[in-house]
C-alpha cells in the first residue's frame, strides 16, 4: 500500500490515466498509401511522357492513361489483398502451432519464455513467478508468445479489404495528377511540359508527406521521389523517340 491509500497498480493505472503517449499508429495505411500513390504519380507519368515522345494526340494519351490507371489501381490492389491476406493465414497458422505447443510441451515453451525475459536484463528469480502467471493464464501465454517469440500482432480481420481499397484508390487520386493536363491541352507536346511540371510538384509534396509521416528526412524524401519520377518518365520519352527514330 503506497501514500493516500493507493496500491502499487492503482498508483500506475492513474500515471497511465495522466500521461497519454501520441504515437502514429496506422503505419500500415500509411505505407498502402505510400505503395498507391508513388505508383500511381510514376507509371502513369512514364506512360504519358513515353506517348508524347511518339507524338501520339493528347486523346489517345488520355484513353491510354486512364486505361493504365483503371487497370494498375486493380493490380495493385489485388496485390495489397493478397498480401494482407497472406500474413492473415500465416498469422493462424502459427497460432495453432503456438497452442499445440503450449498443450503438449508446456515446459519448453515456458524455457523459451524465460529466454526471452533474460533478454531484456530479467533475472531468473524475477521472471519466475511471471511464467508461473502465464502458465495459470493460457491465452495470455498463448498471446505472449505470439507477440516476443514470434514478433506476430493479430492481424485486423478487416485488413486485406482496406489494404486492397487503400492502395487502390491512392493509385488513382496519383495516377490523375499527370493526366490532367491531357484533359485540358489538346497539343501532347505542350500537355507534356505542363504535366512534367504538375507530377513533379506533385512528387516534392508527396515526397515530403511521405518522409514526416516515415520519419525520415522530408527534404531528402522529396528530392528522392521527384528524381524517381523524373527518371522513369525520361526514359519512357527517350525510348518512344529512339523507337520512332
Amino acid at each position: 500500500m503506497g501514500q493516500n491509500g493507493h496500491t502499487d497498480l492503482e498508483k500506475h493505472l492513474l500515471l497511465l490515466q495522466d500521461h497519454e503517449e501520441k504515437h502514429f499508429m496506422s503505419s500500415e495505411i500509411v505505407r498502402d498509401i505510400i505503395i498507391g500513390v508513388s505508383d500511381g504519380l510514376t507509371v502513369p507519368f512514364a506512360l504519358a511522357a513515353g506517348l508524347s515522345g511518339a507524338e501520339v494526340p493528347s486523346s489517345i494519351i488520355l484513353i491510354a492513361g486512364i486505361a493504365e490507371v483503371a487497370a494498375g489501381a486493380i493490380s495493385m490492389g489485388l496485390g495489397g489483398y493478397l498480401a494482407a491476406k497472406s500474413e492473415a493465414d500465416h498469422y493462424l497458422r502459427e497460432l495453432k502451432r503456438e497452442q499445440e505447443e503450449i498443450i503438449a510441451v508446456p515446459d519448453i515453451e515456458a524455457a523459451e519464455c524465460a529466454e526471452i525475459l533474460a533478454q531484456y536484463g530479467v533475472e531468473p528469480h524475477e521472471y519466475e513467478p511471471v511464467i508461473n502467471a502465464l502458465r495459470r493464464n493460457p491465452q495470455a501465454w498463448l498471446d505472449f508468445m505470439m507477440k516476443f517469440e514470434l514478433g506476430l500482432e493479430k492481424p485486423d480481420p478487416m485488413r486485406a479489404l482496406q489494404s486492397a481499397l487503400t492502395i487502390a484508390i491512392s493509385y488513382i487520386v496519383g495516377g490523375s495528377v499527370p493526366l490532367m493536363p491531357y484533359v485540358i491541352i489538346p497539343v501532347a507536346t505542350k500537355a507534356l511540359f505542363a504535366s512534367v511540371a504538375v507530377t513533379l510538384v506533385a512528387l516534392v509534396i508527396f515526397g515530403l508527406a511521405k518522409g514526416y509521416f516515415t520519419g525520415s528526412q522530408p527534404l531528402k524524401s522529396a528530392f528522392q521521389t521527384a528524381l524517381i519520377g523524373a527518371i522513369a518518365s525520361a526514359a519512357a520519352y527517350s525510348i518512344a523517340k529512339l523507337f520512332q527514330a
